[in-house]
């Protein structure tokens, strides 16, 4: 109690943060506080969770909650103040209980190893063996013994004999710590992630090439939306450079950066350009296999980079990283159609149209003109056609054909389905693609601290190795003189795993025993 009393605030203030039970309480907090920001999506439309609350909670309950969540920060958590006070709590937690206890273990490390006195090797466990021959002969024999077994020792004379010993692996104590410094470097990347870098989206059409991602922004006035308006417009045409920007708009950069971060735009500082995109789909089922989008990276107007892009294969440039993660049709878009002719003859010609443009097959007198478009089509009951869907799912072409003025035949031409390209007199018209019309849904993430982090996990593996599978191991073997034998008498320790080490000695005594010592 009195020792208590004596503690300064500084004392105590340093006993709370070097304290297990403390690190036990933040790690916990950390984990279960992960848990519902992992279940409550991060940056979205409020619809989604309500949703899913609703699922959990009940509907009614949905909305009250949704308000008490979003108070508590859980719907940008890892930006919430408190959650970044949490991971700064721990830091401290762990940096403080390491300083706290490295004088002892540093004392243990580095102090040498001595000879055991004879009532210190009767409170140590120890392994006995009698050899014939004199202490200096045998001696020899239990050196060479010792260092099959991988140690190298000292050696002290005693007044019937000798002694030898030897330590090993006395720095693995620090193994605990270099898993403590490996879990600092991953909260450091963590902050860095947090305060530098950005998660995004981009919802980019085909053919259309943006400088700039978007993040969940707050309500804007109309004031605001024309002022962001202007400042999209100029981020494109500067490939998203902020400096620049700011320099065309006669503004601060540090204002800027406040206003796009109000506005929810991420600039690249590079244009992304969409080629192409396709969806492909399991057999005549309409859900889709995989989707792939054709991008570009264009940096000072030139193309520096191309790759096709897939659901867990993104692309990365100027550590940015652009991931596939959805699709869907651009609303009032009007496309391209791409339609391939094929006569009889085997007369061939690719064709690129709008709607309500003619075409005639090649090497004959046949006219074509597409007349309508369906992204998902289907027929009821009794024959008659019908969108199902806003998705590229079933793409069709209604094409009305005729042969000098007359009418002949008409039908959908289904891209997915090569039977409905036939023709009656035997030309095929196949529905090859509608461009223009799909974006692909790109995830956009900048993680300035993601190598910080992987240095931390490579850190953990040594760290977590070195404390586990490795020990600081000592040894101590005494020559004691009996008439005409020696007895040998052996005493260990090890600060872990002592079971492996005495598996060790056991064999190095078995050596010794077949060996005879120094007859």
């Amino acid at each position: 109690m009195e020792e208590s009393k004596k503690q300064t605030p500084v004392d105590k203030i340093w006993s709370f943060f070097s304290s297990i039970k403390l690190a036990v309480v933040l790690f916990a907090l950390i984990a279960l506080t992960s848990i519902v920001g992992t279940v409550i999506e991060q940056n979205v439309a409020p619809e989604k969770n309500l949703k899913l609350l609703g699922k959990l909670f009940g509907d009614s309950a949905a909305p009250a909650l949704y308000n008490i969540f979003e108070r508590l920060g859980f719907m940008d958590m890892y930006h919430s103040w408190w959650f970044i006070a949490l991971l700064l709590l721990f830091s401290a937690n762990l940096i403080i209980c390491s300083i706290d206890r490295l004088p002892r273990i540093w004392k243990l490390v580095k102090e040498p190893i001595k000879p055991l006195s004879e009532e210190q090797f009767k409170s140590i466990g120890k392994k006995e063996l009698v050899l014939k021959g004199k202490p200096e002969k045998v001696k020899e024999a239990v050196d060479t013994a010792i260092k099959n077994a991988g140690v190298k020792f000292l050696e002290a004379k005693e007044a019937n004999g000798y002694q030898l010993y030897s330590e090993k692996g006395n720095y693995t104590r620090l193994g605990v710590y270099i898993t403590h410094f490996s879990l600092l470097l991953i909260l450091l990347g963590a902050l860095i992630g947090i305060f530098f870098g950005f998660k995004g989206f981009l919802n980019l059409p085909e053919g259309k090439t943006y400088s700039v991602a978007f993040a969940p922004g707050r309500f804007l006035s109309s004031t605001e939306e024309s002022e962001m308006e202007t400042i999209l417009e100029r981020l494109q045409a500067t490939e998203g450079n902020a400096l620049e920007t700011a320099r065309q708009l006669g503004i601060d950069e540090k204002i800027l950066e406040k206003k796009v971060k109000r506005y929810g735009i991420l600039p690249l500082g590079f244009s992304l350009r969409c080629d192409n995109f396709f969806v492909d789909f399991y057999g005549r089922s309409n859900m889709p296999k995989e989707y792939r989008s054709w991008l570009t990276v264009i940096k000072d107007g030139k193309e520096v980079l191309k790759k096709t892009i897939e659901v867990n294969d993104p692309l990365t440039y100027n550590g940015v990283t652009f991931y596939q993660s959805s699709y869907g049709m651009v609303p009032g878009a009007h496309g391209i159609f791409v339609i391939k002719l094929t006569s009889k003859t085997g007369l061939s010609e690719t064709k690129q149209m709008r709607l309500n443009d003619k075409f005639i097959i090649p090497g004959t007198g046949i006219e074509g003109t597409l007349r309508d478009f369906s992204p998902a089509l289907s027929f009821d009951e009794g024959g008659k056609p019908f969108t199902f869907a806003e998705q590229m799912n079933n793409p069709s072409v209604f094409i009305e054909f005729s042969e000098k003025g007359q009418a002949k035949y008409s039908g959908w031409l289904m891209k997915r389905y090569p039977e409905t390209w036939a023709l009656p007199d035997g030309h095929t018209v196949e529905f090859v693609d509608y461009w223009g019309v799909e974006y692909t849904g790109l995830q956009v993430r900048k993680d300035p601290g993601v190598w910080v982090v992987y240095l931390g996990c490579i850190t953990m593996s040594i760290g977590l190795f070195i404390a586990f599978f490795m020990s600081h191991k000592k040894l101590w073997v005494r020559l004691v003189e009996e008439k005409n034998n020696t007895r040998i008498v052996v005493a260990l320790t090890a600060n872990k795993n002592r079971q492996a080490f005495e598996r060790k000695i056991d064999k190095m005594i078995s050596v010794l025993s077949k060996s005879g010592g120094g007859k």
